[in-house]
């Protein structure tokens, strides 16, 4: 595990929505997966499937997607899943993530090389 003087906290991107309530489900363990191992290169995972998974349609889905590309900001990096290109939200923070200048990565193993170099 990389030992960081800071936090470095990445944003997990991918699919939230589905046609079920199990495809919800499966899209927030597929994030909780890379959570899980963006933690064990050392980095903080920031994975709002987690954070709001109870909360959908409690308010519009503008009000969601807006605060989570204002968790995105927060962030030092972005590591998409593999299915981000299916998600609207998806696509929307890889393209802020890129107006911001943020790293944007494919994999746990890059985001783990970007990080030991930081």
């Amino acid at each position: 595990m990389i030992a960081l003087p800071d936090p470095v906290l990445v944003y997990v991107a991918g699919p939230f929505r589905g046609v079920t309530p199990w495809a919800v489900e499966q899209n927030i363990r597929a994030a909780e997966a890379i959570g899980f191992a963006l933690a064990g290169v050392g980095v903080v995972p920031v994975i709002p499937h987690t954070m709001f998974r109870f909360f959908d349609k409690t308010q519009t889905d503008r009000f969601w997607l807006d605060g989570t590309l204002e968790l995105l900001r927060r962030c030092d990096a972005v590591c998409l899943l593999t299915t981000w290109e299916q998600s609207a939200g998806a696509r929307g923070e890889k393209t802020e993530a890129d107006r911001l200048g943020l790293p944007v990565f494919r994999s746990v193993d890059d985001v783990a090389k970007w990080a030991a170099s930081r």
